[in-house]
């Protein structure tokens, strides 16, 4: 009896810490989407900036610029501090930066408190993005194994379409168009925070804190041959995500002839919504072939965007942007776990900084680039720039894919205690 007694013990604490895992995989998936959610929330609003306070294309291309650049740097001097002062502080550090980015951004009349509440919801995003990112894949169930790299890749997508859809709803119907958005993401940013306190801590915080600042990308030398097809990935699907927010309030007024807010939500959300669902379909392939199959996917949805934008047809438009969007997740979540294979606890801040940094960079560049040219070139000329752009990188995976290596080592790469579910295949 004794015997069977002492068997209980260590039962009960195993399922005492499951569900507290549990609580903190949740809790790490609601703020990655509450804070991408307060990321998308300006872009109902910029046509309402142009029209009532006078900014021009090149401050809301500037704007996102500036959100691209204050990502870039958290995830630069930021990423690895997950690892030293443990995911809990950080993430609660990421939260108060978003919130106090969206406490600038309830009083915007000129391009100054435009930028520097984008730069700080950058700065909160980007640190956000590899704090969350990396408690996800610590919490993260054993079972389904594409759990971690489909949650932690498409947390992104999923808050930038609810904040995009709640936002052009709000601005739309609700009162106070400019202010109710911003107050609604405290909200959540609040209850985010609350969340992750209660969550248990999931890495041992260790010394370094400050030597961790040093900008350091780093990624395993067993997955760096996979290095130049993902980047190809994250660039040209990141860079058709930019194009949505810097070209499509235009092209929405233009082409499809509509002024509402909520249809430019719904149209932005309509590339990144099937981003989440293309991202599971991608798991039942090897990394490779769902890289291949993804691109081939999105390159197929930018030729129907640029055929619908031509014709001016809505409907075309639409469906060419569901099916660019189930693409991209499909070859992003497959990118994202080839990255991931085998990779230890302590890889995972720096990885995602890698993977984070190169979609920025997707985003930023091409945008700087094009708003300049938008000035020379029409909207259709400047999406052919971006199908082309998708053609390039497609045949690049498609001729380039590759498999993560077996570890052939013999060491498990794996934190041995399993906090951390299995390693993501």
């Amino acid at each position: 009896m004794h015997g069977s007694m002492q068997n209980v013990a260590p039962v009960i604490n195993e399922a005492r810490r499951d569900g507290m895992l549990r609580l903190a995989f949740l809790s790490a998936v609601v703020s990655l989407v509450a804070s991408f959610a307060a990321a998308a929330a300006p872009i109902p609003l910029y046509n309402i900036y142009r029209a009532q306070d006078g900014f021009t294309n090149a401050s809301i291309s500037m704007a996102v610029v500036a959100y691209a650049v204050g990502t870039i740097a958290a995830l630069l001097v930021l990423g690895r501090l997950s690892n030293h002062l443990g995911r809990r502080l950080t993430a609660i550090a990421s939260l108060s930066l978003l919130l106090l980015g969206c406490l600038l951004l309830l009083n915007v009349h000129d391009v100054g408190t435009l930028l520097a509440g984008r730069l700080l919801v950058g700065v909160g995003t980007g640190l956000a993005s590899s704090s969350l990112t990396s408690y996800i894949v610590d919490a993260a169930p054993s079972r389904p194994e594409w759990l971690a790299s489909v949650a932690s890749s498409q947390g992104p997508m999923l808050g930038l379409a609810v904040g995009a859809i709640a936002s052009g709803a709000l601005v739309q119907f609700g009162p106070w168009p400019r202010e109710l958005i911003y107050l609604v993401c405290i909200g959540f940013l609040l209850v985010s925070a609350a969340l992750i306190a209660i969550s248990p801590e999931t890495a041992t915080p260790t010394q370094g804190a400050w030597r961790s600042l040093q900008p350091r990308v780093h990624l395993p030398a067993r997955v760096r041959h996979l290095l130049p097809v993902a980047a190809a990935v994250f660039l040209a699907t990141w860079a058709a995500g930019a194009f949505y927010q810097a070209f499509v309030p235009a092209l929405v007024e233009d082409q499809l002839h509509t002024r509402s807010p909520l249809i430019l939500g719904l149209v932005f959300a309509a590339y990144m919504t099937p981003s989440v669902l293309g991202a599971p379909i991608g798991g039942r392939f090897t990394s490779a072939a769902a890289q291949r199959l993804g691109m081939i996917t999105f390159l197929a949805g930018m030729i129907g965007i640029i055929a619908a934008i031509s014709a001016s047809t809505l409907g075309l438009f639409i469906i060419a942007t569901i099916v660019a969007g189930a693409g991209q997740g499909i070859a992003i979540s497959a990118a994202t776990r080839g990255l991931l294979h085998g990779s230890a606890l302590a890889d995972r801040a720096p990885i995602f900084s890698v993977i984070y940094l190169l979609s920025y960079s997707g985003a930023a560049f091409p945008s700087l680039i094009s708003g300049r040219l938008s000035n020379t070139f029409s909207i259709p000329q400047i999406a052919f720039g971006y199908g082309v752009l998708a053609l390039g990188a497609t045949l690049f995976t498609v001729l380039g894919a590759r498999n993560p290596h077996p570890d052939t080592t013999g060491n498990n790469t794996c934190d041995s205690s399993g906090a951390n579910g299995s390693p993501i295949h």
